[in-house]
């Protein structure tokens, strides 16, 4: 067998390296230019009022969207082509036409008061025309499920008096959903495009840069290199490469896309199964997420909905980030012993060059967490990093860059951007019509009649919530739409306003490998020739850990690092550690020993369960109970030992 080559990700920046007409390129990098000089304007010269910035951040972004994925792009016929061109020339000039509003009616937006003045014509106009190009957009780019979606919550929105129950509500008229819409600030340009303008545009161009200029294939080769030696080393490679690469990319799938090519035939030649090669990619590429420095967007914009600095919620997610990588990586060792994997096998060898005098790669991530870590601001971390990834690769003929590789690596940046525009102003839709019917406080009186304000049925409850809308939307999507309806819920029980949005953001995540719709899962399973279904199933197992650890910080929020000593998070971190242990023995079914019998590995998950319940009396049971298992499984593999030795 030969050794496997690291993948050059400089290879392939960005997908508008497919051939595209001079003049639709020339057209990409104009807008692509203006949309960037425009961000880099309201963050190094001077910020613009916010009825001039939030709408014009939006205009750029659906403009560029519009012209990297046009409507004739899916048509055939030259005529339909052209209808096509006809039908995104409209929705350009309906977007000159919002930009044109916002600039002349400037004063009159400053002094309007909100549901007092009414809407004149002009004011409706821009109204729906700005629902309309997003929904457009939406249909788009971000698939059927999330416009259907949407399409529900309008409906609600002007139907709400016509149902009956407890989700009736007066409904809203014609002027009022404009108002609300775009006038309001809990509507299309409220706090999630906020932070798309604010936050999340530079750190997308941020991991453009770095991903292609070097430092992101030093990070999976050096996760690679760290566990070449070890048993089961291709799997603890790709836990460690994802989780490291994760926190840059922040998306599970381009994670999985990224490392899953190297990493998955590896751990199939060194043992494991399709599936299971599979799966161990698709749970590590989604816990980059979770991961700080950087996690997924979604964390960004929480920072952005409750108030607090992104630096709190970073240090909040740290220990149950290592929670979940810790379980993984335990896992795939159990699974590597159960299999009886060797080390050092040189036919799984990875090959790349030499990690250490390519680690001054990492120098622009480095600076960038130093510079948050300081207390500056996330856009100057983001750009002060942006321009040292640059920098950094001039230094190497290998990741020196053409011209025209640091243009389309630019265009890869605002296409992300301009994204990631689309779900945060589409969830304004929701937020307005959820805020304005007040679903939030019904679902409220829902779960606490139902379970007579029992906290843990309410946590059930959101946590399926949160798992069906993740199966369906896109993670920031997901979040932001579970953090009006459960997240108003919860903390209306009497959690803490940042358990209860993490509580949320962790189901959102994880729904990313939970069946039946897991895109992480599919995508490992597209790569390892595997069967999808059961790539799924097995990725949930193995993520196990990610759907206890939300009810541990809950209700020990200490090991969020919000409240308790220093000895009180110590103690909660070693509790939890001493569940996974079981955890992972339940899943493998090895602890010492292979094991085999079902009633033995539900003793580990049920041990595992008790451990990890934040009850005195449950946990000391537990403990004890699993003390004992270590006790007789390490007997057991002694006697293992001696009979495998004589046969």
């Amino acid at each position: 067998m030969t050794n496997t080559k690291p993948k050059d990700i400089n290879a392939d920046v960005v997908e508008v390296k497919e051939p595209l007409p001079t003049w639709r390129y020339a057209l990409l990098i104009g807008i692509s230019a203006c949309f960037l000089l425009f961000q880099l304007y309201i963050a190094l010269v001077r910020p613009l009022d916010r009825w001039l910035q939030v709408p014009y951040h939006l205009c750029f972004g659906l403009l560029a969207t519009f012209m990297f994925k046009p409507m004739a792009s899916k048509c055939k016929k030259k005529s339909t082509k052209a209808l096509g061109w006809l039908y995104d020339g409209i929705l350009v000039i309906m977007l000159i036409y919002i930009a044109y509003y916002f600039t002349t009616n400037l004063e009159y937006l400053q002094n309007r008061i909100y549901n007092v003045d009414t809407m004149s014509s002009a004011d409706l106009i821009a109204a729906y025309a700005i629902v309309f190009v997003v929904m457009e957009a939406v249909r788009r780019t971000m698939g059927l499920n999330l416009f259907l979606f949407i399409c529900f919550f309008i409906a609600y929105a002007f139907l709400g008096q016509k149902i009956s129950g407890i989700f009736k509500f007066r409904g809203m008229s014609w002027q009022g959903f404009g108002e609300v819409m775009v006038m309001d600030v809990n509507g299309i340009l409220g706090s999630p495009l906020t932070a798309s303008m604010n936050t999340l545009f530079y750190f997308l161009i941020f991991g453009a840069f770095f991903s292609v200029c070097g430092g992101g294939q030093v990070l999976i080769d050096l996760g690679m290199k760290l566990s070449d030696k070890t048993v089961g080393g291709p799997a603890k490679a790709a836990v460690l490469s994802s989780g490291l690469m994760g926190m840059i990319s922040g998306s599970a799938v381009a994670n999985v896309s990224t490392t899953g090519v190297m990493t998955i035939p590896l751990m199939k030649k060194s043992g494991y199964e399709p599936h299971q090669a599979a799966s161990i990619e698709a749970v590590a590429s989604t816990g980059g997420q979770i991961m700080p420095p950087i996690m997924g967007v979604g964390a960004f914009i929480m920072a952005e909905m409750i108030g607090v600095s992104y630096l709190k919620i970073a240090a909040a997610a740290l220990i149950p980030a290592l929670a979940y990588y810790g379980s993984v990586f335990l896992l795939v060792h159990f699974l590597a012993k159960r299999k009886a994997m060797v080390s050092a096998d040189e036919s799984v060898k990875y090959v790349s060059d030499p990690v250490l005098p390519r680690l001054y790669q990492l120098f622009p991530i480095v600076a960038l967490v130093a510079i948050i870590l300081k207390g500056g601001s996330l856009t100057r971390a983001a750009l002060v990093g942006t321009v040292l990834a640059i920098g950094v690769s001039f230094i190497s003929k290998k990741t020196r860059m053409s011209f025209k590789q640091l243009v389309d690596a630019a265009l890869d940046g605002i296409k992300q951007a301009a994204n990631i525009t689309i779900p945060t102003a589409a969830c304004g839709i929701m937020i307005g019509i959820v805020v304005q019917s007040g679903v939030a406080n019904k679902l409220t009186k829902i779960i606490a009649n139902t379970g007579n304000s029992n906290i843990a049925l309410a946590l059930v409850f959101a946590m399926a919530g949160c798992l069906l809308l993740g199966m369906a939307l896109p993670t920031v999507a997901a979040y932001l739409i579970a953090n009006i309806l459960f997240g108003t819920t919860l903390i209306n029980l009497g959690i803490p306003a940042l358990p209860a949005n993490m509580f949320i953001f962790y189901f959102g995540v994880v729904a990313q490998i939970t069946p039946p719709v897991c895109l992480a899962s599919f995508t490992a399973a597209g790569i390892a020739g595997a069967s999808s279904w059961k790539t799924g199933w097995t990725a949930f197992g193995y993520a196990f850990v990610a759907f206890l650890v939300p009810y541990v910080f809950v209700f020990q929020p200490e090991i969020l690092l919000i409240e308790g000593t220093l000895l009180d998070t110590a103690f909660a971190v070693a509790v939890l550690s001493y569940g996974i242990i079981f955890l992972a023995a339940g899943v493998t079914g090895y602890l010492f020993v292979p094991v085999d019998n079902f009633f033995i590995r539900a003793l580990f998950f049920i041990t595992a369960i008790s451990i990890i319940i934040p009850h005195a009396l449950i946990s000391i049971v537990g403990g004890t109970v699993g003390a004992a298992l270590i006790g007789v499984f390490y007997v057991l593999s002694k006697k293992y030992k001696r009979v495998s030795v004589m046969a």
